[in-house]
């Protein structure tokens, strides 16, 4: 059974630096590419973040190109997302994504609250 997993969340001000893990299970991790996304309040799900298994690809939405850093330990088949300088317009609920077997998994997700 595929399980993931995301901790990091925190309510923090304007400016701070925040790290969510995704621990995943289930599945052979370092095989698939992984991906952040996050919803906020009212709103539909963005696209946060893409990694891939070659080569360290990874691919960032404009809005946190620069600011955020995804990357993954696939010995420990976890996936992370540094992000710095946050923003309130950065608050949102936010999830690691896989897709196995044509089945897009997500975990329970982790809140990020931006305020001062």
């Amino acid at each position: 059974e595929v399980q993931l997993v995301e901790s990091g969340g925190a309510m923090v001000q304007p400016g701070e630096s925040l790290r969510l893990s995704c621990a995943a299970s289930g599945f052979t991790f370092s095989s698939y590419v992984m991906r952040w996304v996050r919803q906020a309040p009212g709103k539909g799900t963005e696209w946060v973040s893409t990694t891939y298994t070659d080569h360290g690809r990874t691919y960032y939405a404009t809005s946190v190109s620069g600011r955020f850093t995804i990357s993954r330990d696939n010995a420990k088949n976890t996936l992370y997302l540094q992000m710095n300088s946050l923003k309130p317009e950065d608050t949102a609920l936010y999830y690691c994504e896989a897709v196995v077997s044509g089945t897009t998994h997500r975990g329970q997700g982790t809140q990020v609250t931006v305020s001062s």
